[in-house]
């Protein structure tokens, strides 16, 4: 799979706001944001007015940055949206958050979603008992995500815990962190999900 190998900052430089996907280093100073708001390269200072499907386009890339997910993947997400019941984007978004990768980071256990996904890769953890390494797993209502047994030991996931031990957890998750685990009581609904996202631009965006 495609994988974005350039400096992550540049990301959230390019979009103009913080995308979150360094973990701590976005809420200190060396948040690159903070230091260079604005866009990166040669004309990045320049003021461009965007078109309508340049407003689109911006706002598609963003949500695909925010959670690590490639274009191929991301337009399979908007046809399974699109065949379910309801409305398109908030079922795009609940399909988003439903990733295995971004429940492990939304119950603590990776400090950003990259780093969680990379944990999930490197098998650290399993739904309902059974080893799971594949971090584009949707969960279901009902599963338990938990570290695995023999990995309970991880410094990089203790860590986590201890410094998201304050940190709240989005209502449609239930977390243990004494067991290292968490379940998912239902699926995210619109008002679980705090990124700032206009997901009809992406959804106009697709229909033309």
């Amino acid at each position: 799979m495609a994988r974005y190998k350039d400096e992550q900052c540049r990301i959230c430089r390019r979009e103009g706001q913080k995308l979150f996907l360094k973990g701590s280093r976005c809420y200190s100073d060396k948040c690159s944001i903070s230091r260079r708001n604005y866009a990166p390269g040669q004309h990045g200072q320049r003021r461009t007015k965007l078109s309508e499907y340049g407003t689109q386009l911006r706002e598609k890339q963003k949500t695909k940055s925010y959670y690590g997910v490639a274009e191929k993947q991301f337009r399979k997400y908007f046809e399974m949206a699109s065949n379910k019941r309801g409305i398109t984007g908030t079922n795009l978004l609940q399909i988003l958050e439903s990733r295995l990768d971004n429940v492990v980071y939304r119950l603590g256990f990776g400090s950003s979603r990259a780093q969680a996904r990379q944990l999930v890769n490197h098998g650290q953890f399993e739904v309902n008992g059974k080893k799971v390494d594949i971090a584009s797993y949707l969960v279901k209502p009902g599963d338990v995500v938990s570290v695995r047994e023999s990995k309970k030991d991880n410094s990089t996931i203790k860590a986590n815990v201890e410094e998201n031990a304050a940190k709240p957890v989005p209502e449609w998750l239930e977390k243990n962190a004494e067991t290292l685990s968490g379940k998912v009581v239902r699926l995210a609904s619109r008002e679980d999900i705090d990124i700032p996202i206009e997901e009809h631009l992406i959804v106009e965006l697709y229909s033309k």
